[in-house]
């Protein structure tokens, strides 16, 4: 297997000339190694030892066209924080632009928040109105191709509301995009979804594997999913929480709160305490809408 210290010169010449240039411009390490996970030809690891490694042997003073002298040690490129969505929990009330919301629960790592009076109950009733009877069978994205097909884990049904749809649609994501400090051009449409009795999503995550084929296409569309929203439309009778089995942590849904986790570190690459799942109704009817802020411009 090669080893962590040769990655770089053993790559095949056009791949090692792509990294040199590319740090000569002063390109992102992580963007890089993200466009080498994308090409299907590398891992996320081994792409992001060899840019490591090709900035160690320019320190060194190699041009990377051949093994060199073990070069200075120095920290990793991808140990910089990058830019983040995040929610101000300074307090125990946050003033968005139009409304008042209450911080209810804060888990610092992995960053799981609870937040209240982020929708009220007519806001609510005009999303679930809205959708209607659009609802289709829930999908999940296909890690072969990035397909959307249908999966015995998720038993939900889907609707989505494109942006530009509906004005109360609007002003949430301007407020959810308000509390997130994020644009709300880098976030997805909003997907709502239906649960009857018995319907669940069962543990999974939210960010795209880079190393997956199927999900290189949709990585492209906006980059990584940094965080998620779910907001809750309705309460439920019984069952429905949003469980994180690694933490041991079940949120239960109220009418006009929103549950929001960040999906990677700092550094934008997938946190594997973010597992989490939709567990089944019992009685009742949950209705939630999903709003996943991306790394970019999402289209």
């Amino acid at each position: 297997m090669t080893q962590p210290d040769n990655v770089f010169v053993n790559l095949p010449q056009t791949w090692r000339t792509w990294i040199m240039e590319n740090l000569e411009r002063g390109c992102s390490p992580l963007d890089m190694a993200n466009s080498m996970a994308r090409s299907g030809q590398h891992s996320m690891a081994v792409a992001r030892a060899a840019i490591d490694e090709a900035l160690r042997l320019r320190v060194a003073g190699a041009d990377g066209a051949s093994a060199a002298a073990p070069a200075p040690a120095m920290a990793s490129a991808f140990s910089a924080p990058r830019e983040m969505p995040y929610i101000d929990v300074s307090s125990n009330r946050i003033a968005a632009p139009d409304r008042e919301v209450d911080v209810l629960f804060v888990l610092q790592k992995p960053q799981v928040i609870l937040l209240g009076n982020v929708l009220s109950d007519e806001e609510c009733d005009a999303i679930v109105a809205h959708c209607g009877t659009r609802y289709t069978r829930s999908t999940v994205t296909a890690e072969a191709d990035g397909a959307s097909v249908v999966h015995e884990g998720r038993t939900s049904e889907m609707a989505f509301i494109q942006r530009g749809e509906a004005e109360v649609a609007e002003r949430i994501d301007r407020r959810l995009a308000a509390l997130a400090h994020w644009s709300p051009e880098c976030s997805e449409p909003f997907q709502l979804q239906k649960y009857g009795p018995t319907q669940e999503y069962r543990p999974h995550y939210d960010w795209l594997d880079p190393d997956s084929a199927g999900h290189r296409s949709h990585l492209a569309r906006g980059g990584q999913r940094l965080a998620t929203f779910v907001l809750y439309l309705c309460d439920v009778e019984q069952g429905g929480g949003t469980v994180f089995p690694s933490l041991g942590l079940e949120v239960f849904p109220k009418k006009g709160s929103a549950l929001w986790f960040l999906n990677t570190d700092t550094n934008h690459q997938p946190d594997p305490q973010t597992l989490h799942g939709g567990a089944p109704v019992v009685n009742g009817t949950k209705i939630i809408a999903n709003k996943w802020l991306r790394q970019g411009r999402y289209g």
